[in-house]
């Protein structure tokens, strides 16, 4: 196997590893308060409002404030995130873009 092989096999597993990676849930046994905070004024009528989310963050969760964005196609809304009781716990399941039908 040459050089060139080599890469383009190594790049097509790193590909292959971030693709398939599954993505750590952290449990919390009592939900974070939600912090105060001020709203701006929308840079556009274009933009939306993405609401505020929680980061896992050295076994619990950290606050990111929310922040105006432009949908990243047409048709696209904000679906907030929330948090889901778990057997163990809470968890927080993030927010996303989704494509109105």
């Amino acid at each position: 196997m040459n050089a060139k092989n080599k890469v383009v096999g190594l790049l097509i597993v790193a590909v292959l590893f971030c693709i398939f990676t599954v993505q750590a849930q952290v449990v919390v046994t009592v939900r974070p308060a939600l912090p105060r905070y001020e709203r701006v004024i929308a840079p556009s009528p274009r933009h939306v409002w993405v609401e505020e989310e929680w980061e896992a963050r050295n076994g619990g969760y950290v606050f990111v404030g929310g922040h105006w964005m432009e949908p990243p196609y047409q048709r696209a809304f904000w679906v907030p995130g929330h948090w889901v009781n778990h057997r163990r716990g809470w968890i927080w399941k993030p927010g996303h873009w989704k494509r109105r039908r």
